[in-house]
């Protein structure tokens, strides 16, 4: 991953790796006072590797009376997000500056976490979006066998880098797997059209496998006229102005949502090309990756409705979904 760093991205999640996983150990045994034997459980290693963990954290002097590591910070928002919203695992990434962007420390942190979780024989459901595709150079490439693809939502017909079907191409040749599109748009023009697409044009054996995944990886999308999903043009703006006035504060796969985490009563939920929600809300492992003020709405909704095991977000983001 040398030679990949984008906005100090690289140094916050590959070069930090080692370092997070010390400080979460020390936090819990030193400040949560859990046992080597549960620690090792909820880190998924050894407790031998606890053991060292631990020794090496009083090494460096991050141990005291508390954790006062770097990133003891960063460890206090994730545990205090799992505690709040159920997850099994949240990856906090330092906030930017004012103003600035933090997609490119949660791509480096979701690209980190999905080298290590992708494994042989998955089938591995994909959703879209910017913060997703720039994880690409930040995966460790490796050759899985009998590994699956599968794209979640349909695309856009114009040639652009944020099309979903891109984005499942892309990862699936970083693994050696094999790719499975949704080759219709995303969004049609009727609800006749949708079922001609895929009863008879070949979707339903996608949309199937779709129904027995393994891991799901998504991003939500801001309702705001400058959000990727309007920008690209995947949604006009009139529907965009009538999705608001419902009540939508953004969307998961183009599902749109409201506060409380409820799918929006609005025609265009008739037409979206994607998998079934409820399939994906059953695939055993569910990551959630996004970031930013214009997202924390739309991330508190999706927490709500999707009950990821697994949130990437930033440092700031954090903290207002912890307010």
């Amino acid at each position: 991953m040398k030679g990949r760093s984008k906005n100090g991205a690289e140094g916050a999640a590959s070069g930090t790796r080692a370092d997070r996983m010390r400080v979460r150990a020390a936090w819990m045994y030193y400040v949560e006072e859990m046992t080597q034997s549960d620690i090792a459980a909820a880190l998924d290693i050894g407790r031998v590797s606890v053991v060292r963990l631990l020794a090496e954290a009083r090494a460096r002097g991050e141990v005291r009376v508390s954790v006062t590591g770097a990133l003891a910070e960063l460890t206090a928002a994730e545990r205090a997000l799992e505690a709040r919203y159920g997850l099994e695992r949240a990856i906090v990434t330092p906030a930017p500056g004012v103003g600035e962007d933090p997609s490119p420390t949660i791509s480096a942190a979701i690209g980190a976490f999905l080298s290590e979780a992708v494994d042989s024989g998955m089938a591995v459901g994909l959703g879209w979006g910017r913060t997703l595709l720039e994880s690409l150079p930040f995966i460790e490439p490796r050759a899985l066998e009998d590994m699956r693809v599968v794209s979640l939502l349909g695309g856009i017909s114009q040639a652009h880098r944020f099309n979903p079907a891109e984005f499942v191409w892309r990862f699936a040749q970083i693994f050696n797997g094999d790719a499975f599109l949704l080759s219709a748009p995303a969004i049609v023009d009727s609800p006749e059209t949708k079922s001609a697409l895929v009863d008879r044009c070949g979707l339903r054996s996608t949309l199937d496998m779709a129904e027995k995944l393994d891991l799901v990886v998504l991003s939500v999308g801001g309702i705001e006229r400058t959000a990727t999903t309007y920008r690209t043009g995947y949604i006009a703006e009139t529907d965009r102005r009538s999705l608001e006035k419902a009540g939508a504060v953004g969307d998961i796969l183009f599902h749109f949502l409201d506060r409380t985490g409820a799918l929006v009563d609005h025609p265009i939920n008739e037409r979206i090309v994607s998998a079934d929600m409820d399939a994906v809300r059953r695939a055993p492992a569910r990551i959630l990756a996004s970031g930013g003020p214009e997202k924390i709405h739309i991330l508190r909704a999706s927490l709500a409705f999707l009950k990821p095991t697994v949130l990437v977000t930033d440092e700031a983001t954090a903290t207002h979904l912890l307010d």
